[in-house]
């Protein structure tokens, strides 16, 4: 495990904006538009569109929504279940986890990780109340956002932006280990805790621009 002092600022990049930032940079325009179709059915309704809903964004790059969906899925920017259907696509979870995110004028949907949530108003441009709590202690972490200004409770909350080091799907690497805790300290014995974690605890200014930067432009229209 590295220290896991707090760090800020360009000191501490997180995994959304190397990268899968990366692998979203790289996909071409067919599978795009899919990706583009399935994150605002996702902030829409709450729910991932099922793979027929997506035909027409798929048709008009001349391939099939399945198609799509195979690369996005080979491109580690969704997961697909057994039956094609989409289970996530980040930033949302179609199952609960830990993280809920209350979009204003919208659904409550669930994000893979802490800086997910935090990225989801961004990309959405809206306010929106993420609740969370510490997988340490159990204490709720809420973070309200409105407009440029997010309220941490409690405000010495932060976020441990851990990572096995391994390779494979952002979702099995990351995901689990990027977690909301009420305090540092918490986060620090979090850490102390699984030595198979390498990481390091972002204060609230460091996650606040990193999901600009990775979430920000990627709905350039909103919903």
């Amino acid at each position: 495990m590295t220290d896991p002092d707090a760090r800020t600022g360009a000191e501490a990049p997180g995994f959304l904006t190397s990268g899968s930032g990366g692998k979203r940079a790289g996909l071409a325009a067919g599978p795009r538009a899919v990706y583009e179709a399935v994150l605002r059915g996702f902030a829409s309704t709450g729910r991932p569109p099922e793979p027929a809903e997506l035909e027409g964004a798929a048709r008009r790059h001349g391939i099939t929504a399945g198609q799509a969906l195979a690369d996005l899925s080979a491109a580690d920017v969704l997961g697909l279940d057994r039956q094609g259907r989409i289970r996530m696509a980040y930033p949302f979870s179609a199952a609960p986890t830990p993280h809920v995110v209350a979009i204003a004028g919208g659904p409550r949907v669930y994000s893979m990780c802490a800086i997910d949530a935090l990225g989801i108003p961004a990309m959405l441009r809206t306010d929106a109340v993420i609740t969370s709590s510490d997988p340490l202690t159990g204490e709720p972490v809420t973070v309200t956002i409105r407009g440029a200004r997010a309220n941490w409770e409690p405000p010495g909350a932060v976020v441990f932006d851990g990572s096995t080091g391994c390779d494979g799907p952002s979702e099995q690497v990351c995901c689990g280990y990027l977690n909301f805790f009420a305090r540092a300290a918490s986060a620090r014995q979090w850490a102390s805790q699984h030595p198979e974690v390498t990481g390091s605890v972002l204060d609230q200014a460091r996650p606040g621009a990193g999901r600009a930067q990775a979430f920000g432009s990627l709905l350039t229209n909103g919903t």
